[in-house]
């Protein structure tokens, strides 16, 4: 049989909540293999800088649109590829980016220009002497850019338009010539209406290609895949657009047997031979690709790239001191207030202050396991705008205890109850308050979460998560936990639970109410 409406099985309710708990905490130290803590973002563990500089083919200075465009192309690709806590901000011509921890690499694999474009293969020649390496500083010279591209991609290394390219008198010689560099000054700045000279990211082939006859941004998906039985290595899946589709289609049903060249910032990343028309808009890039390559890779050409070029300096570690003496005190400002809450609820509530406490503990309790496993999960980190978040959600906690209190001491007040049946009655009036409040915090959350960028973003997301962690304290902690000490004799004495003056009250006042009107006046 159920019970009546507001009374529960609180057994029921515990059990599940120690469940969760047990399911989380699981999680936290059997999965993962990381350590069971929270990731720390910047201002808290301290991170790595990287500062990207801009580079125009004549050296003159990049537009401030094309740099804005920049910095918000590399914040999809951070939200994309889940580098969590990551700062991209503008600085004059630079823009930096500072990542949690030592991760410099992935910091410079986020500043790739990622400018891909389909060339037909003219010729290619093994390479016979290693790469070289440019002087220091030549690769960026503006000047070196000019000379390369006037070498590499003058107009009459081809002859012919179209399917009929062939190439030019002197393409042999100049492709002979032609000798590969570590540092390529023409990376990311070549011109996709002209020939290039340029070689393979390993640097064992040189090519003579044509002009661009497909570009990345044609592109609609690309997808990392790992190997089959047909297919031995890693690669990238790539699915066209619709126009796309059409000139892929066209290319294929029209150079069988000849070699097409993907070509990433000016390198050679892969130059399949065509073995047949490719009509569904569906192709891969295939090469020595390890797992981790394959994922950067189709992460960059997924969120599109940049309309600049960039050189990236050496990584630096930024210092996680002023954080962490913020940090402390925060939490020294934020224990003593949690003290004085406690103190507080102990001497008005007494045992209903007891199981705020502990709801808090318990609160506290979940919401370091959903920290833990979100970082894994998601890369979530921790920063001082989320300690900030997580202090005032506590403020709301607390709020929810209450409304709930005050609704116990009303219907002892008002309807003369006692506090066993005051409690169901009691919830079902704070229930209603209670998810009403929680309600528009969490729809606040979001719109700020959705409106804002940075710190403040976090800030929202994890006063957003607390407030959902709150309705599930509530519910499966408090209100049971209060419903059964309203069940023992013992805990529900007025000397412990605070309520003996409210019970008083309400006492006197139904005496109050039995006395017949003018029966405590005089005879005449």
């Amino acid at each position: 049989m159920a019970p009546p409406a507001g009374r529960i099985r609180p057994g029921r309710y515990l059990g599940f909540f120690v469940l969760i708990v047990v399911v989380l905490y699981a999680l936290v130290f059997f999965t993962g293999g990381g350590k069971p803590t929270p990731k720390l973002g910047i201002d808290l563990q301290g991170g790595t800088r990287v500062t990207l500089s801009a580079r125009t083919p004549d050296g003159s200075a990049p537009s401030r649109e094309s740099l804005n465009q920049a910095r918000q192309i590399i914040e999809t690709r951070v939200n994309g590829i889940g580098v969590s806590g990551t700062e991209v901000v503008l600085d004059g011509n630079n823009i930096v980016i500072t990542v949690p921890g030592e991760q410099g690499d992935q910091a410079k694999k986020l500043g790739q220009t990622a400018q891909l474009g389909f060339r037909k293969v003219i010729d290619a020649q093994p390479v016979t002497t290693p790469p070289v390496a440019p002087p220091p500083g030549q690769a960026d010279d503006p000047a070196a850019i000019q000379e390369a591209k006037a070498a590499r991609q003058a107009a009459d290394l081809v002859t012919g338009t179209g399917d009929s390219l062939a190439a030019g008198p002197n393409a042999s010689a100049a492709l002979a010539a032609f000798t590969c560099s570590t540092q390529d000054p023409l990376r990311g700045n070549d011109d996709p209406n002209l020939p290039l000279l340029t070689c393979d990211q390993a640097g064992t082939e040189k090519y003579l290609l044509g002009p661009v006859f497909l570009k990345g941004t044609e592109i609609d998906n690309a997808v990392s895949s790992s190997p089959a039985q047909n297919k031995p290595q890693w690669t990238v899946d790539l699915t066209f657009k619709s126009e796309g589709r059409q000139v892929w289609a066209d290319f294929t049903t029209a150079n069988i047997g000849q070699r097409a060249a993907f070509v990433l910032d000016t390198q050679v990343v892969s130059a399949p031979t065509i073995q047949s028309a490719i009509l569904d808009g569906n192709t891969q890039i295939s090469g020595n690709f390890t797992q981790a390559q394959t994922k950067d890779l189709a992460d960059v050409l997924k969120y599109g790239s940049l309309p600049l070029s960039f050189t990236s300096s050496d990584a630096t570690t930024v210092s996680a001191t002023l954080g962490l003496a913020s940090l402390e005190a925060g939490l020294i400002a934020g224990g003593i207030g949690l003290a004085l809450v406690f103190i507080y609820c102990l001497v008005y509530y007494r045992l209903l202050g007891v199981l705020t406490v502990v709801s808090l503990a318990l609160s506290g309790l979940i919401v370091y396991a959903v920290l833990v496993l979100l970082g894994r999960w998601i890369n979530f980190t921790l920063d001082l705008a989320g300690v900030a978040g997580f202090i005032i959600a506590i403020g709301v906690t607390a709020d929810s205890f209450v409304v709930f209190f005050e609704r116990l001491k009303d219907e002892i007040r008002e309807g003369g109850r006692s506090f066993r049946s005051a409690v169901p009655r009691g919830w079902v009036r704070a229930r209603r308050t209670i998810l009403a409040s929680d309600a528009v915090m969490f729809l606040a959350s979001a719109v700020l979460y959705a409106i804002a960028v940075g710190d403040v973003q976090g800030f929202a997301f994890t006063l957003g998560m607390s407030t959902v962690l709150d309705l599930i304290v509530v519910f499966l902690v408090t209100h049971p936990l209060v419903a059964l000490a309203s069940r023992s004799k013992f805990l529900s004495q007025p000397k412990l639970t605070g309520l003996g003056g409210v019970q008083t009250l309400a006492a006197e006042r139904r005496s109050a109410r039995k006395v017949p009107a003018g029966a405590g006046a005089k005879e005449s």
